[in-house]
């Protein structure tokens, strides 16, 4: 099943819909079902297990009014997260392979421990949205495709053998990056969370309906180019190691969004590196999920 976010138009508040499985394009708002949160932070703190069987088996009639995806105005999944988004960086082998050389550091094949850093969002970019370049700010880049993972109740002291329990839905994260930042500042946080970096969508496919562990195939295209061609299940530290690991030490609020990292073939690891411009669209997709397409401003 996969739920979104959306407005009728852009005077119109955020409302939440649920896609149609027999046609991919239509949807039906969740008022109809009785349904009413506030937004898609309130369904997941509140909606009961018997509700989410009845979405399920009502996206699946073709029984009820529907609204066209293409006709509404796209939001993000979850607009305004919580708190910062949590991220893994490096956690796919290749992709550290071609980060560390981009930055001419030494790798030595190995990643004994995760690494994570926070992403600052104040309002995610939804799909069709537009991502700025900030002129005279950034002068490299960069994309990341990465499969995002919603924690749906609160965590902690979280088993590997119990971690998927926890597990709301999965959703596309850009993970959009300044080089240059980056590198001025030997850190990722600035460069990776000024305003506009985080396109997130178009849905999110809840937990129930995905097998354990997810495998998806996860790409990247810019301006039609393939760019990045992975599966998740090359994850160097997978959902159940990283909510374990987390959760050890720190409550996992419900609504959480933990940003699993990118494969390889970021604008970075080209050479000469391929960074983005102004004018470029950017398309990241995730096998089941779907595709968030972004032009940068």
């Amino acid at each position: 099943m996969k739920l979104l976010t959306y407005k009728l138009n852009k005077g119109d508040k955020e409302r939440l819909g649920v896609m149609c499985k027999l046609e991919p394009r239509r949807f039906y708002p969740l008022e109809q079902f009785g349904l009413r949160f506030q937004d898609m932070n309130d369904l997941i703190d509140h909606i009961t297990r018997q509700e989410l069987l009845m979405l399920e088996q009502e996206a699946g009639t073709g029984n009820h009014e529907y609204l066209n995806y293409d006709e509404v105005e796209h939001c993000a999944p979850i607009p305004r997260p919580k708190q910062d988004i949590i991220c893994l960086g490096m956690n796919y082998m290749e992709h550290a392979i071609e980060s560390t050389r981009y930055k001419n550091e030494a790798f030595g094949g190995k990643a004994p421990y995760s690494v994570y850093f926070s992403k600052r969002v104040n309002e995610a970019v939804p799909d069709g949205g537009i991502v700025p370049s900030y002129p005279g700010l950034v002068d490299s880049l960069d994309y990341e495709a990465e499969l995002a993972v919603i924690i749906g109740k609160n965590a902690k002291n979280v088993s590997k053998e119990d971690a998927f329990d926890y597990v709301f839905g999965y959703t596309i994260i850009n993970d959009i990056s300044a080089r240059n930042i980056q590198t001025r500042h030997q850190q990722w946080y600035f460069g990776k969370s000024l305003d506009g970096f985080t396109p997130m969508g178009p849905f999110i496919k809840t937990a129930n309906e995905t097998p354990n562990p997810p495998i998806f195939g996860i790409k990247s295209r810019v301006n039609g180019e393939l760019r990045q061609n992975s599966t998740t299940d090359l994850l160097i530290f997978d959902i159940p190691h990283v909510i374990e690991e987390l959760s050890s030490g720190m409550l996992l609020q419900a609504g959480t969004i933990i940003s699993m990292g990118t494969p390889a073939g970021v604008g970075m690891g080209f050479v000469p590196p391929k960074f983005l411009r102004k004018g470029d669209v950017v398309e990241c997709g995730i096998e089941g999920i779907g595709t968030i397409t972004n032009t940068i401003g």
